[in-house]
């Protein structure tokens, strides 16, 4: 007899989200960094144990768009919401609400949504009473599934959070393959991992502002070395020499710790080659949004 279920992980940017996904599946399928909006798409995770499988959709942190690639992730979230079976929405410890999380509740009760709140980051309370009063003040604003205290961080409170969505599991088939993590093609993970070390590194505004492709993937002849070349788009000129970086020193160290956490994901040897390409305020042009696989 198996089970599903396809549970959206939703809340506000920097609530620990991605780090909810990677922590449940044991592997990192999504790229975490503090700067907010660092998600930009849908990411599927799926988990099978035993009889059940839950799929996990980490969504975009909910914020004002700016711009058209962030009003397509904001309708990723609302598309999300509406969707799946559960949503996990998740908070910080100690933190009031905002407005966009209140009006998050409000979309969870006219849809009728059901939600598990999950309060994140109780390694940073102190005094256990500030948790106490935070919950007793939360439960009467929606009628949650449960409610949840964890810390990503620590993994405290992960394993009785996932026992409370597989109650939750509805009797059918596995929609994936068991031994899948996620549906994400293996070039969409490359690019991540890539943007991830452009979101450690770069400042300001420039990380924003940056797109990665995957032009080419493909195994030399003897199969031994899997060969990726990368391009790396900015909004701007000024943009495109921090990108590279004193004689080139910048993208030497983006490309080298791109390619060691590829070669760790994808267990095998990696030759690869990034370039930096300038593409005037893309993320306000719909064909280089669609282009880029971030409107989908």
């Amino acid at each position: 007899m198996t089970k599903s279920i396809f549970a959206s992980i939703v809340g506000r940017p920097n609530v620990g989200k991605s780090s909810l996904l990677n922590v449940f599946l044991g592997e990192k399928i999504a790229i975490v960094s503090p700067r907010p909006q660092t998600t930009r798409t849908k990411i599927t995770g799926i988990l099978t144990k035993e009889e059940t499988q839950i799929v996990f959709f980490d969504t975009p942190g909910i914020h004002t768009p700016k711009n058209k690639l962030s009003q397509h992730m904001v309708n990723k979230i609302n598309e999300s919401v509406g969707e799946v079976d559960l949503n996990l929405m998740v908070i910080e410890a100690k933190k009031p609400l905002n407005k966009v999380e209140t009006d998050l509740i409000e979309q969870f009760k006219k849809s009728r949504s059901p939600v598990i709140l999950v309060i994140n980051k109780i390694d940073q309370i102190t005094n256990k009473e500030q948790l106490l009063t935070q919950i007793k003040e939360l439960k009467d604003l929606y009628d949650f599934k449960s409610i949840v205290p964890i810390s990503v961080i620590k993994k405290q409170g992960t394993e009785q959070l996932l026992e409370e969505v597989t109650k939750l599991a509805i009797e059918g088939p596995h929609f994936f393959p068991d031994d899948d993590i996620t549906d994400q093609p293996e070039k969409v993970i490359v690019a991540e991992i890539v943007r991830e070390k452009l979101l450690k590194y770069m400042y300001d505004e420039i990380p924003h502002g940056i797109a990665v492709e995957i032009e080419k993937m493909r195994h030399r002849e003897d199969g031994k070395v899997l060969e990726i070349d990368c391009i790396i788009y900015c909004e701007k000129s000024s943009h495109k020499g921090m990108v590279i970086g004193k004689k080139g020193a910048m993208l030497k160290k983006i490309a080298t710790e791109s390619r060691i956490d590829a070669e760790r994901f994808l267990d095998e040897k990696i030759h690869m080659q990034c370039w930096v390409k300038v593409k005037d305020d893309w993320r306000n042009k719909e064909t280089f949004i669609k282009n880029f696989g971030l409107n989908s």
